[in-house]
């Protein structure tokens, strides 16, 4: 089996650099896992600011592979905000099948809309936690939720390797183009199963690489901060998927990012 622990010291960027954004800022061979995360957290919190602003936070190249272009109707009722600020390759919520009265957990909430969909699915009977670890991204979330209305939302700080909840907690964990930010995954994945109940499902959206792609060649497709260069294989979330736990897993690629890079649909759940 894979260990995906390996692929947690991929390059955030090709020749040897670490990116920002479009800026580069030195050789990736001093780069720590402290360094990474500050680098996800800067670009994340700018695009909360821009958003704030009345900006647009996806370049008009990736309108169609990234950004709110990919929710459609669900949009509905979604602060607009929330929506300009929303930066994934997918719509989880759209296969997570939510009901009724259930608990759900999205990893990487940033602005909330994978949220603010979640809640009117749950209903008033049911509750869903928003985990980010951006002060800016949480503190327009929860001016977003205040000025919605919305009342079955809560938003946490933290990080997807640590969650804020106890174990057993919540019926769904969904998640957009957040966990290939990681810098260990398996223990995002292994977080994600300790916080759902028996028999509760894993439905997130994700970039992933299809096989035979050595770390320069991952790196040369993307930025890490640009949800690139730190995805993972398919075999490789696969066995993540596998060594946290979960059964009944599929990974269903929906649309091209980049060469041999997909963003996918990956379902799973927790033996009952």
């Amino acid at each position: 089996m894979t260990d995906i622990r390996d692929k947690n010291t991929l390059p955030i960027a090709g020749q040897g650099e670490v990116c920002c954004g479009d800026d580069c800022c030195g050789p990736s061979a001093t780069t720590t896992s402290t360094d990474i995360r500050e680098e996800v957290r800067a670009r994340y919190a700018a695009a909360a600011d821009t958003a704030a602003a009345g900006g647009c936070c996806t370049p008009d190249d990736e309108a169609e592979t990234f950004g709110a272009a990919l929710y459609g109707a669900d949009l509905k009722s979604v602060p607009d905000v929330a929506v300009e600020a929303s930066l994934g390759c997918g719509n989880p919520t759209a296969v997570a099948d939510i009901s009724p009265g259930e608990s759900v957990l999205d990893l990487g909430s940033g602005a909330g809309i994978d949220v603010f969909i979640s809640a009117r699915r749950v209903g008033p009977e049911g509750k869903v936690y928003g985990l980010d670890m951006t002060d800016e991204m949480l503190a327009l979330a929860r001016k977003n939720q205040e000025e919605a209305g919305v009342k079955n939302v809560e938003f946490l700080k933290g990080y997807i390797e640590e969650v804020p909840l106890p174990n057993d907690t919540v019926d769904v964990v969904i998640s957009n183009c957040v966990i290939n930010l990681s810098v260990d995954k398996l223990k995002v994945l292994e977080e994600a199963f300790r916080v759902l109940k028996p028999g509760g499902r894993f439905g997130v959206s994700d970039v992933v690489f299809e096989e035979g792609l050595s770390v320069e060649e991952r790196a040369e497709r993307g930025s890490y901060t640009g949800c690139i260069a730190g995805a993972l294989s398919m075999d490789e979330f696969r066995s993540g998927l596998e060594s946290a736990g979960f059964t009944d897993i599929s990974i269903s690629p929906t649309h091209l990012v980049a060469d041999r890079t997909h963003s996918a649909i990956i379902k799973a759940s927790k033996p009952a």
